[in-house]
């Protein structure tokens, strides 16, 4: 096991490497760089920008530099001091901007998160367990429409709800009053007070995906012999249910333990921007559209060191959580 911690961490380096390199290659392929973007900008808007001042931005923010160079200064902030950059919209550090929402992007994503699991994992044992009854196809019906209907649609249908026939906006997570507050009780009851529309929008088709691969999982579990010759001996159902089918049938969750410490962070990016939620989404869409390499690319990095560091987690607790599985390395 050693081994093949060692070896997948070497591999992880190798990979953020690969990583780096092709984002900052790929954020600076379109043609023109963030100054000739916001002088677009300016020019759309009927304003005009000074050449020196344009000159002068681009000297600032090492637009006229190499590739290579751009790149190295990059990197070298980040392996050497942590620095991320300086954001050319924003002109704050990357850091600042990125942690300033984090914090409402992991706890919108942990709470959908934990309630997609509380009402699937339910759902789709009882779904499995009574096959073709009537609460299996009304649980397969809300499926395939919660898989089927886009989430973003979803929101929209029911802001216009909220205004239509409520009389009040349910876009964003805070209101007016408390938005540049302190944190405080009044403040975190007008967050809850906000939080589950969100919730429920980002989790519909989370739940209904986990209920259609738990029904799946468990079924193909419960015919087995094993379990038969559990029930033969007399074992009563609920306990075979759950120590046998069930936990048996959990192991493709945790292969894909490694999607959801990168999820946590980004969150919905299309639900937030048609939602007015200030999480790190639309700041990273704000960012490519304004070609902000600095804050792309840090963005990007992050979530991709999430990511690999996930895909090793769940590696190991699958390992873990099924004793079937073993992970050989170099003979180990």
């Amino acid at each position: 096991m050693a081994g093949f911690v060692l070896r997948r961490l070497a591999l992880m380096v190798v990979t953020l490497a690969a990583i780096s390199v092709a984002t900052f290659f790929i954020i600076g392929l379109p043609p023109g760089d963030y100054v000739s973007t916001l002088q677009a900008q300016m020019e759309t808007r009927g304003q005009e920008i000074e050449q020196e001042r344009l000159a002068e931005l681009r000297e600032r923010y090492g637009l006229n530099d190499p590739f290579f160079v751009q790149y190295g200064k990059w990197m070298s902030g980040i392996l050497l001091h942590g620095d991320f950059g300086d954001s050319f919209e924003w002109n704050r550090p990357v850091s600042e901007l990125i942690w300033d929402r984090v914090g409402l992007s992991f706890f919108l994503s942990l709470s959908t998160l934990l309630l997609v699991w509380a009402v699937a994992f339910p759902i789709g044992v009882y779904s499995a367990v009574r096959q073709y009854s009537a609460g299996d196809y009304v649980a397969t019906f809300f499926g395939f429409v919660g898989m089927a209907v886009p989430e973003f649609l979803v929101a929209l249908l029911l802001m216009y709800v909220g205004v239509r026939y409520f009389g009040q906006s349910v876009g964003g997570l805070l209101s007016p009053e408390y938005r540049d507050a302190v944190w405080n009780i009044s403040k975190v009851l007008d967050l809850l007070s906000h939080l589950w529309l969100p919730i429920l929008v980002i989790g519909l088709s989370g739940t209904a995906g986990l209920i259609r691969i738990m029904r799946a999982n468990l079924l193909d579990e419960l015919y087995k012999p094993y379990v038969i010759t559990a029930r033969a001996k007399g074992m009563p159902e609920w306990k075979l249910l759950l120590k046998y089918p069930v936990r048996m049938s959990l192991s493709p969750f945790f292969s894909t333990v490694g999607w959801l410490l990168p999820g946590l962070i980004s969150g919905e990016t299309i639900i937030s921007i048609v939602l007015s939620l200030p999480t790190t989404g639309p700041l990273l869409f704000g960012a490519v559209q304004n070609q902000d390499m600095y804050l792309v690319g840090s963005f990007i990095m992050i979530l991709s060191t999430l990511t690999v560091i996930g895909t090793l987690l769940s590696d190991l607790a699958l390992a873990w959580w099924d004793p079937r599985i073993r992970y050989r390395y170099g003979g180990e």
